[in-house]
């Protein structure tokens, strides 16, 4: 039964963690078991620390979103995905990563920046947390002042615009399947609704 005191919101909560195993570092995650008490009971949940990520939907004038593809050998797939990135300069603005991440993966730069969305990306078996925002008023950025050296899965990383319409039709078709560039391509069309009026600042305090 509906229980109408109960705000849709998440908020913070952390249950009593009994010990903790790690079990493998890498160069991006760890993996670990906690023994958390649940209930009187304590139950091994087993999960990925990561660092968090985030991604951008770049839309231009015609309402285009700016969608690049990648290998990612864990799917075994070619996937469509918007330009993203690790947390991985400590202390930097998350828009400021995002706009990195936009230069280095797709040449384009932005005067106007939001955000979008907050999500976390699988809360069941890792701690990621992403923030996609919203980049606009675009220009490319001059080959001569380009100095990133894309190497690995994106040594050839091919660059699309496609109507944000026809992103969301692929979206809920199953032709796209990049969490981060469903989450962002179905977010970006709802707020598009009062011209993106109500979206946060690109600074907005994560929850």
């Amino acid at each position: 039964m509906s229980d109408p005191e109960l705000e849709v919101q998440d908020v913070p909560e952390e249950w009593k963690v009994v010990s903790s195993t790690e079990h493998f570092k890498g160069r991006v995650i760890t993996t670990v078991t906690d023994a958390v008490l649940m209930q009187e009971e304590v139950v091994n949940r087993d999960y990925v620390l990561h660092p968090g990520s985030v991604a951008v939907v770049a839309l231009d004038d015609q309402n285009r979103v700016l969608m690049i593809r990648q290998y990612r050998h864990p799917v075994r797939r070619l996937l469509w995905e918007l330009p993203a990135g690790l947390r991985d300069v400590e202390g930097e603005p998350l828009h400021i990563g995002a706009a990195r991440e936009l230069a280095e993966e797709a040449g384009y730069r932005a005067e106007t920046w939001h955000t979008l969305i907050d999500a976390f990306i699988s809360p069941g078996m890792t701690d990621e947390r992403t923030r996609i925002f919203l980049a606009r008023d675009l220009s490319p950025i001059p080959e001569q002042e380009r100095n990133f050296v894309q190497q690995h899965e994106e040594a050839d990383m091919p660059v699309v615009w496609i109507p944000l319409s026809d992103a969301v039709r692929r979206a809920m078709a199953g032709m796209i399947h990049n969490s981060q560039a469903v989450a962002g391509i179905l977010a970006a069309y709802a707020a598009s609704a009062d011209a993106f009026a109500s979206l946060r600042p690109a600074d907005a305090p994560e929850a």
